[in-house]
């Protein structure tokens, strides 16, 4: 074990400086940069979905070569979600989210130039290294930075930005599709604007200031210091007291003195992995499944994806309509009320067969999924502890990613030997097991201070080889 004698701030001071802000410049900067970043996070999803017919027939795809090009990008997502999360509570917020974004638009960049099908693969593989990461990244930022009164209604800003994405796509995909500007393929375009977008972000993203309770977790208080005293001059607030400080040792995060969770948190955390093992059938299902319902029903490629376009639109008003419930209403029950509401809306497009009850529920859908969606983007980020916060989040959550990999193997011969019906009806089975899981598992976080959620599940834990520290000191240590 490697010890420092180091300058430490309490968690307790950098949140009520935090927690005092009133919205600053740099906090809407900052929701803004990172929602840029969700937008083509949500843009190369649901890409997926709707060129997947299309790449099919350009490079004469079968149906097993058609599931692994659908599937490739998801199983990068899942790798750079769980090495980014560990990178992220290590290194700091704002250089991840520089990393990913970079990654994301250069493989787009040679997605657009593929020349057969495995290099489609391997660049969309390494795309979704680049992108994966970027919503626990985000869950975990803003979370960190923004005041807890306000926390939940700008993180659903930072998502209403990013759901433009998925009309977007939708709606190029059914102008570009069919034609080839300037003689280049409308696919080839999508993969080219997903690039540029990426690395007008990168630039922005360079002013984004990192985490004060990150930095002070690990030590780094003079830093933590200096990003709030420039938040409350930005807000015209007096000075608060410098943090207080300690010149007690230290643990650096060694493999033998690694933060970890309480079994409190790890109930958490099993609780999350049940949850979106199962959410990314309800979420991402629908985006990626939807086109091939649609061409299932009878309807012509451009057709399904004018349709998709037009219920895409759901995702942004979605997104809208939670930013005045997502204070109002308790997190937890507002998750397990969408979830429900996900549940009938799926039942009603599966067995829908006219072109109006078709977008109209799908509408429904994909508008009630986003209140969801940005309910436990704020929620999962506030139940875990500020040293182990994208950790834990990035761990859940690729297990989503993993769901998502899969569908197209699993989805897409279900759909066909079953038909829409009876997938849509295991769509609701798997969203009301969520409401189960999050109604009776779930604590609350409405309006609380992230170290006051996560305070009555225990500090988290720094294992040395005979105790445990914690803020009371150290005591006998006890393995999970």
């Amino acid at each position: 074990m490697r010890e420092e004698a180091t300058l430490q701030a309490g968690p307790a001071q950098v949140a009520a400086r935090l927690d005092r802000l009133p919205i600053t410049r740099r906090h809407r900067a900052g929701v803004v940069t990172v929602g840029l970043g969700l937008f083509f996070d949500m843009y190369e999803i649901f890409m997926s979905g709707v060129l997947g017919a299309v790449l099919a027939d350009e490079f004469r795809l079968g149906r097993t070569a058609t599931s692994t090009v659908l599937a490739s990008a998801f199983i990068g997502m899942f790798l750079g979600v769980v090495v980014m999360g560990r990178l992220a509570d290590r290194f700091g917020r704002r250089v991840c989210l520089l990393a990913s974004i970079g990654i994301y638009a250069t493989f787009s960049l040679v997605g657009a130039a593929s020349v057969n099908a495995p290099m489609l693969i391997a660049a969309r593989f390494l795309a979704g290294v680049g992108i994966g990461p970027e919503l626990p990244l985000a869950d975990a930022y803003l979370s960190d930075l923004l005041p807890a009164r306000f926390r939940g209604r700008y993180t659903a800003w930072a998502y209403t930005v990013s759901f433009l994405g998925v009309p977007t796509v939708g709606l190029m995909a059914h102008w570009l599709v069919p034609v080839s500007p300037l003689g280049l393929a409308g696919w080839r375009w999508l993969f080219l604007i997903g690039a540029a977008g990426g690395f007008c972000v990168l630039l922005l993203r360079r002013h984004l200031i990192e985490s004060p309770r990150w930095l002070a977790s690990v030590g780094r208080t003079e830093e933590a210091e200096r990003v709030l005293r420039g938040l409350e001059d930005g807000a015209g607030l007096p000075r608060s007291p410098a943090l207080a400080v300690s010149h007690a040792p230290v643990t650096r995060h060694t493999p033998e003195a690694r933060p970890s969770l309480t079994p409190a948190h790890r109930r958490r955390a099993a609780m999350m992995a049940v949850f979106h093992l199962l959410q990314g059938i309800g979420f991402y299902g629908f985006g990626t499944m939807a086109p091939l319902v649609l061409a299932a029903k009878g309807f012509s490629i451009v057709h399904s994806l004018l349709f998709s376009a037009v219920t895409f639109f759901g995702y942004p008003l979605g997104s809208l309509a939670s930013i005045p419930l997502i204070e109002r209403m308790e997190r937890k029950y507002l998750i397990v009320g969408t979830a429900l509401a996900m549940a009938g809306a799926g039942l009603a497009f599966g067995h829908a067969q006219d072109k109006v009850t078709i977008m109209v529920a799908g509408l429904c859908y994909t508008a009630v999924s986003n209140v969801f969606s940005n309910a436990y983007h704020v929620y999962q980020a506030e139940i875990f502890p500020t040293a182990l916060r994208a950790t834990a989040i990035g761990w859940t959550y690729s297990l989503s990613r993993v769901t998502s990999a899969v569908m197209p193997f699993a989805m897409v011969p279900f759909l066909n030997r079953f038909g829409s019906g009876t997938l849509f009806a295991v769509v609701a089975a798997a969203m009301t097991v969520i409401a189960v899981d999050i109604g009776v598992l779930g604590p609350t976080a409405n309006g609380r201070s992230l170290e006051e959620v996560n305070e009555p599940a225990g500090a988290i834990r720094r294992s040395t080889p005979g105790h445990e520290r914690r803020a009371d000191g150290p005591r006998p240590r006890i393995r999970p």
